[in-house]
């Protein structure tokens, strides 16, 4: 059995972080101390304690237990534990843990919805994904979800101190690790208990006994270990859109140290496309009208970051971030065709004015009001003249934002209006 698999915590205070849902008043301790078991959905990163907490649950539960891994599980295995729902084992229900939850599909998921309706099965189902996009609503709308967050390094090293113990209460060998090992171990593991006790275990395979017999892990073990930090990244999933986001948001709050920080983490995962339209987008929607200029340089680099590749592709890119945060901001484009299309979803519209239709159906249409004037014919290339159909005519959709260009641009059609 992994070493992880056997310093698992057996009690709800031997469980490292968490503090948010764990602990005095926290409502996982409140649960075990009134024996009051929802239907529940552990939602977090792995290695953060999801399913020692499930354990933890099921044995103070009165209940038959059933664990089942979705990865691996089929509907047949869902059907064979609903067939003890009643037996003598099952008197007072059952507990059905489901990890990596998001891995069946809806009939799956279905198939245990009348039994939670009952009360005959008592769900608690882990995932790394969120659970708003991977679980099924009905399943949801029972359920109560609760988040799991990553470990910190002081956690983590925290975790490691206590697995020691623990393993040196069964162990013929006193294990001992310096405080630099397990800062090593703790920031390989970037937030994964587990990852940090699985490279725990071969720290100690590769340690030696000193001369008073104890095995001790130290730099020179870690250092032979080669430890890359682990990177969390998934090209569909959590991570990758939170990262996405943290990025524009970086840029959109002229922060470039941030922006460049989550751009690296999205070039550690490969992903040059996403990067790349996410660019493009904030060149127009965070920086628009402030800096027009911007979309053509985006999209400059953009173009050779794609012609390149990675790795020398980071460069464009970095270049494009930093310009993006550095450059003043405007979103009223972004504002005006969202104000427009909604008002196209909330008003009916009225025909658009004739004299702007096409040559054809002007020829057929002889009334006084179908002349268009050609603005190019008058002073200053502008003649007044409505637009827009008659029952939105006053509708304002675009409004400049205080910034030095859009600034010229609205004196300028203020004056054209003047005259």
């Amino acid at each position: 059995m992994p070493l992880a698999d056997k310093l698992r915590p057996k009690k709800i205070e031997d469980v490292v972080g968490q503090s948010h849902i764990i602990g005095k008043d926290r409502v996982i301790n409140n649960m075990l101390s009134k024996k009051y078991f929802p239907n529940m959905i552990f939602y977090g990163p792995p290695g953060v304690g999801k399913t020692s907490v499930a354990e933890i649950i099921s044995k103070a539960a009165d209940k038959q237990i059933f664990k089942i891994n979705a990865t691996n599980s089929s509907l047949e295995d869902i059907k064979n534990i609903t067939k003890e729902i009643g037996k003598l084992e099952s008197k007072n229900g059952i507990l059905l843990y489901i990890d990596e939850i998001q891995s069946f599909n809806k009939k799956q998921q279905q198939s245990i919805l009348e039994f939670i309706e009952t009360g005959e099965i008592t769900l608690i189902a882990s995932t790394a994904e969120n659970p708003y996009r991977y679980v099924y609503s009905a399943i949801l709308s029972r359920s109560i979800t609760i988040e799991f967050k990553s470990l910190s390094k002081e956690e983590i090293i925290e975790g490691l101190k206590n697995a020691i113990t623990r393993y040196n209460e069964d162990s013929f060998a006193k294990l001992m690790a310096t405080e630099e090992s397990l800062e090593s171990i703790a920031s390989a593991s970037n937030g994964d208990m587990r990852s940090a006790i699985n490279i725990l275990e071969l720290s100690i395979n590769e340690s030696k006994f000193d001369r008073d017999g104890n095995l001790r892990v130290d730099k020179d073990v870690i250092s032979n270990l080669n430890l890359a930090t682990a990177y969390l990244f998934d090209m569909d999933g959590d991570v990758h859109y939170n990262l996405l986001s943290a990025f524009q948001k970086s840029i959109r709050g002229s922060d470039p140290d941030a922006s460049i920080y989550y751009l690296a983490r999205l070039i550690k995962g490969g992903d040059l496309i996403s990067i790349c339209r996410r660019l493009l987008v904030i060149a127009s929607e965070d920086i628009g009208l402030a800096y027009p200029n911007a979309v053509t340089i985006v999209k400059a680099c953009v173009d050779s970051a794609n012609q390149l590749g990675f790795p020398e592709a980071r460069i464009p890119l970095a270049q494009a971030t930093i310009l993006l945060a550095t450059s003043p901001k405007s979103n009223s484009a972004y504002l005006a065709i969202n104000a427009a299309i909604e008002s196209i979803d909330k008003v009916v519209q009225d025909d658009i004015p004739s004299y702007l239709k096409d040559m054809n159906y002007r020829k057929l249409d002889e009334s006084e009001n179908n002349t268009y004037k050609y603005p190019h014919n008058y002073e200053n290339h502008y003649v007044e003249q409505r637009y827009l159909p008659d029952n939105i005519s006053n509708m304002k959709y675009y409004n400049p934002q205080n910034n030095k260009f859009e600034k010229s641009l609205d004196e300028y059609l203020k004056k054209l209006k003047e005259k």
